[in-house]
């Protein structure tokens, strides 16, 4: 388990969104840590911040994009100097952009990689080099079924989530016996957010079932994974309905 202490930590969310991100930095800072939400633009992080606030939470919204290494550079720096040590970081941005191999673009292709992977390498290098100096720290990557299997018309999404899945391998193996907990986290099935619900009624009429992912249910497996013993860690855990077919 990681070091607890009365000392003020803090939760980095990258791609804290309407759903599954804004749920975990909910999650996190309602156990007491500090939320960091990070989103390209600050103004749509307003609700989010303002909630857990209200909630009697610490939080703190950023735009940085993470795709640029200057600007990830300079996030953690500021975070670590002005609010509180990262224990905990969370990868969570998507790119799912689906298309045909005929007609995709280099530049797409390349945009998709670097948003759901790359990104997670700059991020995932500067938290460690602090969690490293610390001795201990969670870092934890959302992947896909994407990561596990290419489909038709996923060929960029499905290439920088394989990419993503080998980084947390990678990071997993060097960091662990060095006490920082890496994990990824195969997210499969839709999840209960109002892109789903507006266009893809069908699925979404599932929720009543169970049949779709719960941003609150995913967001306590992330808080699960960052209290496990170091004697029983888990390294990949996979989240579906129990409707769901794999």
């Amino acid at each position: 388990m990681n070091v607890k202490t009365n000392e003020k930590q803090v939760t980095l969310v990258i791609g804290a969104g309407d759903a599954t991100g804004g749920a975990i930095a909910k999650r996190f800072a309602a156990e007491g840590l500090v939320a960091c939400a990070v989103r390209r633009t600050a103004d749509k992080l307003e609700p989010l911040i303002a909630e857990i606030r209200n909630l009697g939470g610490e939080a703190h919204g950023f735009a940085c994009d993470a795709r640029k290494e200057e600007d990830v550079i300079k996030l953690i720096e500021d975070i670590e100097r002005d609010i509180a040590p990262i224990e905990v970081m969370v990868f969570n941005i998507g790119a799912n952009v689906p298309c045909s191999i005929l007609e995709e673009t280099a530049r797409k292709y390349f945009k998709i990689w670097e948003m759901a992977c790359f990104s997670a390498f700059l991020v995932g290098r500067e938290v460690a080099k602090r969690m490293v100096t610390r001795g201990h720290g969670t870092i934890i990557f959302t992947g896909a079924t994407a990561g596990m299997r290419g489909s038709a018309n996923f060929a960029a999404f499905a290439g920088a989530k394989h990419a993503l899945r080998a980084l947390a391998q990678s990071m997993a193996r060097e960091l662990g016996p060095r006490n920082i907990h890496v994990a990824h986290v195969v997210v499969d099935g839709a999840i209960d957010t109002e892109f789903i619900r507006t266009n893809f009624p069908d699925r979404y009429a599932l929720k009543s079932k169970d049949g779709i992912l719960n941003p609150d249910h995913i967001a306590s497996n992330y808080w699960h994974l960052h209290t496990q013993a170091r004697d029983a860690w888990t390294h990949e855990l996979d989240l579906r309905p129990w409707m769901e077919r794999w």
